[in-house]
């Protein structure tokens, strides 16, 4: 299944990464490939820690287009 992911960098220079689909993955890392391959760890594990913390898997509700200008 494919994520939207946003990379943003913060003040101090480290790349955070969220996925808006499933509130509250956010991830982070020194370079962006390493942000990267955290937040795919983090959306694995997401559904095991909605399930440990009592609460039920989003339905995602995002459409997702490609424009290329």
């Amino acid at each position: 299944m494919k994520f939207r992911v946003i990379i943003e960098v913060d003040e101090d220079g480290m790349f955070v990464v969220q996925c808006p689909s499933l509130p509250g993955c956010i991830s982070q890392g020194r370079t962006k490939e390493e942000a990267l391959e955290n937040i795919k760890d983090a959306i694995k594990g997401y559904p095991e820690s909605l399930k440990k913390h009592g609460e039920s898997i989003p339905a995602v509700e995002e459409e997702v287009v490609e424009v290329i200008a």
